[in-house]
């Protein structure tokens, strides 16, 4: 073997947590729905500690440090993580797995770790020391004490991962694990890794053990002053202020001690994996629960923010904010307020929380669709490549409006600018039109299969695919910049608020003061083409499916062919339906009430729907998926 310093091997594959092909879809959801509550928990937590001046207060500083940490090292790993489960060979990249295993030990075993002793210091001043309190933990002296987490962090990672850099890798390339970490690649090393395992051991005993003194000493401390207050309801305060705090770090310095404060040569790596789970997956997920989802000071925060928001509303609502009209073409409105769904506190939090919910279900749906449509060449027909041009379309127009649309629950007003609100309605208009047009080319698509399968392959090839796609997103384009080049000629000074959660047109004209004569009208005859052209197109391809169907014998070839159009059906029925009743009336007896539940069907609650009717219903889906799994599993199998 040839010295020095580089290691002999371009990648590396990681093995990932079991090689059971009948838990590996199991495992990927189950992974997923939890990297998704870390991903909502965490941010959610940031945000509410940031718009909340109730929670500017130390500790509260150090947990959204501490939701910053969980949230990026838990998005080091756990992506990488659910790729294992659905590619045939989960490789990675020597610089890449170098590059992971840097963030994984500076946000991860270092800093998480150290900034769970800060938080143990703080609860012993408060508890403690309750008089010097503000004068302990100042804005400086906090601010200093999150820098010293972040610098023991980044010296620690530097100085493993130099010392892995050093290490020479020739034997088996599988890293038996589901990401790149110390031991495991010390598995694989063929040169001597003496002075790696003794860093290793030294770093890990002060990154781990420190801190646990710390947090030790700490709580010493606060016990004996709580012995020591007189009254049950004030121990009981103080206790519930700490029992959380010990909760988190005896599964997280738990998990860690078993993983790292022992010699490699005497560890299991399959008790390694199961520990590593629960301070890389389950912690970060956990601790916006035990940490602040169940504390009082929070609840309180979200409370007054939603009231403040609600009282914002009524008191913009009752005053007179009509201006006089300013000539020329231009508005003089600068802004708008969005009234939202509704305006009764109590459903606030559970419409949140209920968006909030779809919204992750149809980004998540929506790309694992476009994903797996990608990646198996068994999905590689115009039916499915239609479908993901679908997703796409879904996954663009719900991120234009729910993520504004969840912003007018938690905020005193939900503003928007000018600007801001024609983007929205350009793009929104964008997507929405080239849905029509989308669904109107899928049905095609099956009336060709269907009534022409000879001539399927001829009609429907990639050129003829590529050129309906454009075709539909030219129509996008055509209707959204008419539209919105009609409603930038429009005089905005009435009334600022918005009778809706976004920025559409029947609201807009609403608020105008100018005639909306050409702008209903252009309204009308665009809505009409793009509504009743594609439904045109589509009632006419199953009038010619079912006639075909309906001469096919065998009752099993007739239910065949319903069930690949049954799906299609359900999801055009919705989303035209409540499309027609929105648009195909003009705006002054249009109740913009009922518009706004109509308007929640196909813009939020479709394109949720569209990957279960069209896909996770589908055989061909599930074919695909278990192929992918089972090529993996084969792979792996064959290089182990």
């Amino acid at each position: 073997m040839a010295t020095g310093n580089h290691s002999i091997v371009t990648e590396f594959i990681l093995a990932g947590l079991t090689e059971k092909p009948e838990l590996q879809l199991s495992l990927f959801l189950f992974f997923l729905g939890v990297y998704v509550v870390t991903v909502i928990g965490n941010l959610g937590m940031i945000t509410l500690i940031a718009l909340s001046s109730h929670l500017h207060t130390p500790m509260y500083y150090f947990l959204s440090s501490l939701s910053f940490i969980d949230l990026c090292y838990s998005t080091v790993i756990i992506p990488r993580m659910l790729v294992n489960f659905v590619t045939e060979k989960n490789i990675i990249s020597y610089p890449e797995c170098m590059t992971q295993l840097y963030f994984f030990i500076f946000f991860f075993i270092i800093s998480e770790g150290h900034i769970l002793a800060v938080m143990a210091y703080d609860r012993y001043v408060a508890i403690c020391k309750p008089s010097l309190y503000n004068v302990t933990m100042s804005y400086q002296v906090c601010a200093w004490l999150v820098v010293e987490v972040y610098m023991m962090g980044f010296i620690s990672a530097t100085a493993h991962t130099s010392c892995m850099l050093r290490v020479v890798f020739c034997k088996d390339k599988i890293i038996n694990h589901y990401f790149c970490d110390l031991f495991p690649l010390l598995e694989l090393s063929c040169s001597s890794t003496y002075i790696n395992e003794l860093v290793l051991l030294c770093l890990s005993v002060f990154n781990i053990l420190a801190p646990t003194l710390a947090i030790f000493g700490s709580y010493v401390s606060i016990i004996t002053s709580i012995l020591r207050i007189h009254s049950t309801e004030g121990r009981s305060t103080a206790f519930s202020t700490c029992s959380s705090h010990i909760l988190a770090f005896t599964i997280f310095c738990g998990s860690a001690a078993f993983m790292y404060l022992q010699p490699s040569n005497v560890s299991l790596m399959e008790q390694r994996k199961v520990s590593s789970v629960f301070y890389t997956i389950i912690v970060p997920m956990l601790n916006p629960l035990i940490y602040s989802l169940r504390n009082k000071d929070v609840k309180v925060a979200l409370n007054k923010l939603i009231q403040k928001r609600l009282f914002c509303f009524r008191s913009d609502k009752g005053s007179d904010l009509k201006r006089k009209m300013a000539a020329g073409n231009h508005s003089t409105v600068t802004e708008f307020i969005f009234a939202g769904l509704t305006d009764k506190p109590e459903l606030q939090l559970p419409l949140f929380l209920c968006f909030l919910g779809t919204y992750m279900f149809t980004v998540v749906g929506n790309i694992v669709m476009i994903t797996l449509i990608a990646l198996s060449s068994h999905l590689h027909t115009p039916m499915y490549y239609f479908l993901s041009s679908l997703s796409f379309t879904d996954l663009c127009y719900s991120t234009v409006i729910i993520p504004k649309m969840l912003v007018s629950f938690v905020t005193e007003k939900n503003i928007i600018s000018y600007t801001e609100c024609m983007t929205q309605l350009y793009f929104f208009l964008f997507f929405i039109i080239s849905e029509c047009h989308m669904l109107a080319v899928m049905a095609y698509d099956r009336y060709v299969a269907i009534c022409k399968p000879l001539l399927y392959n001829i009609t429907m090839s990639y050129q003829v695919c590529s050129w309906l796609i454009v075709e539909v997103y030219m129509m996008g384009l055509i209707g959204a910049t008419v539209h919105t080049g009609c409603m930038l000629r429009v005089v905005f000074c009435k009334d600022k608020i918005i009778n809706h959660y976004f920025c559409d047109l029947l609201p807009l004209l609403e608020l105008s003061c100018s005639r909306t004569y050409i702008s209903e009208l252009v309204l009308l005859c665009l809505s009409a083409v793009n509504i009743v052209a594609p439904t045109l197109a589509i009632l006419g391809s199953y009038a010619s499916i079912i006639a075909s169907i309906l001469q096919i014998r065998s009752t099993e070839g007739r239910s065949k062919a319903f069930s690949t159009c049954s799906s299609h059906i359900l999801a055009v029925t919705i989303f035209y339906g409540s499309l027609t009743f929105m648009y195909l009336q003009s705006s002054n007896v249009s109740s913009m009430d009922q518009g706004n539940v109509s308007s929640v069907f196909y813009t939020i609650i479709v394109p949720m729907l569209n990957p279960l009717i069209y896909s996770l219903r589908n055989k061909d889906v599930k074919v695909a998926l278990n192929k992918i799994i089972e090529k993996r599993l084969f792979c792996i199998s064959k290089d182990l």
